[in-house]
């Protein structure tokens, strides 16, 4: 494993994803956006790998996964530079570096966007020359009308794309939502 001054390579990035419960840490952190405790970690990822609310864990399922963060887990991560752990206060926080690791955890788009524009473009541009051309009902429409009607089609589909964009990254990954354990 690389250590936190060096560069990442594509299989380090992949021995760490490899634990879903790195990957479920790492989601877990993203989402606070600030650092957390390892006990709370612990809670969450014991609760999401348990399929249960925090408050329904036993002592024991508790136990487990924070032994497995804390001698595992957690030091893998701060080792590679994703993650800062301060032992003293027991808080984990996501450094720059875990952005690196991003790409290999989004999850591919199930709407092809870059269609939709290029189509948008192209029936905008052909209501552009039917109406420059007079063709049948566009040429009573004017060169400014159709100009703003395409610019608001286009923000209407960038406003979804964004919207899109936000909600996936508001959604807890599909691996994650799979279930799965690591007793590592």
């Amino acid at each position: 494993m690389s250590t936190s001054d060096t560069e990442l390579t594509q299989d380090d990035v992949f021995e760490i994803l490899s634990s879903p419960r790195r990957r479920y840490l790492l989601y877990h952190l993203r989402q606070r956006g600030e650092p957390v405790e390892l006990t709370e970690l612990a809670e969450h990822v014991a609760a999401w790998e348990n399929d249960v609310e925090p408050s329904e864990l036993t002592t024991q399922e508790r136990k487990r996964v924070y032994v497995s963060l804390y001698q595992t887990h957690v030091p893998k991560l701060d080792d590679a530079g994703i993650v800062d752990y301060d032992a003293d206060s027991g808080m984990v926080a996501l450094t720059r570096r875990a952005r690196r690791i991003d790409g290999y955890l989004e999850e591919e788009e199930t709407i092809r966007w870059q269609y939709l524009y290029v189509g948008l473009a192209l029936v905008g541009g052909a209501l552009l020359v039917a109406t420059i051309a007079n063709v049948w009902v566009f040429g009573a429409l004017s060169e400014g009308v159709v100009a703003v009607l395409v610019v608001g089609l286009f923000a209407a589909l960038a406003l979804a794309h964004l919207v899109s964009q936000w909600r996936a990254r508001q959604s807890i990954p599909s691996e994650l939502r799979e279930g799965g354990s690591d007793e590592e």
